[in-house]
């Protein structure tokens, strides 16, 4: 096995870590967000925890792994002169986007009416609103959708 060979895993191995961050988070917070128990919301979101940061480590690995991954395996400036290379890049670009922008603001309004919730002993309309944001659903929508389709595009390599 050679070294371009050990680069491609490692970026598959990266992007399967990617994958099953987010459909981890996705099961457990779809999952609180339909409890009537605040604890027990309390308790799944926790437990989105450790697929949340499986997902911040690998996204910020993945990239890079891909990009280093195209150069070991001779493609020109990166692979970024690859039609799929390129629109991977292109979708990767709103999620990043949607980080200081939509997930880390509202994940601050989030954490405050649980901790508001969690003080009354319910789930109030304010912890409600916070796990309905139509920009946080718009945004994790669209942070599914493109991995899945990035994740087609490096399996298929389709030319066009």
């Amino acid at each position: 096995m050679i070294w371009t060979d050990l680069l491609t895993l490692l970026h598959v191995g990266i992007a399967f870590a990617l994958v099953a961050g987010l459909m981890g988070r996705w099961i457990l917070l779809k999952r609180a967000a339909r409890s009537d128990d605040v604890e027990a919301a309390f308790g799944l979101s926790e437990a989105a925890g450790p697929f949340e940061r499986l997902v911040i480590v690998s996204s910020q690995l993945v990239l890079p792994a891909g990009l280093a991954t195209a150069w070991a395996q001779g493609y020109p400036w990166l692979g970024l002169t690859t039609a799929w290379m390129f629109l991977t890049v292109l979708l990767i670009i709103p999620i990043l986007v949607m980080v200081p922008t939509v997930f880390l603001p509202r994940g601050r309004v989030f954490e405050a009416a649980m901790a508001d919730a969690r003080a009354e002993g319910i789930v109030t309309p304010a912890l409600r609103a916070a796990w309905a944001d139509p920009a946080v659903t718009f945004a994790r929508r669209y942070e599914i959708v493109s991995i899945a389709i990035i994740v087609a595009l490096m399996v298929l390599k389709p030319t066009f």
